[in-house]
């Protein structure tokens, strides 16, 4: 068996990850723009839930 933890994801790896600076994953975030998470005053990223989100965003563009 496999004990499969997500890691969390923080706002510089998600800013990598999307190729956006990290101020935008930031603005973002505090609009709700994009899923996360703030916790103990730092924002945190579930990469499934942002894996869900990016393919949402690009399905509505075509």
């Amino acid at each position: 068996m496999t004990d499969k933890k997500e890691k969390l994801m923080t706002v510089k790896e998600v800013a990598e990850y999307l190729q956006l600076d990290e101020h935008t994953i930031y603005r973002m975030a505090r609009k709700g723009e994009i899923p996360a998470y703030k916790i103990a005053g730092q924002w945190r990223f579930k990469r499934e839930l942002i894996e869900q989100w990016l393919e949402k965003c690009v399905t509505r563009k075509i």
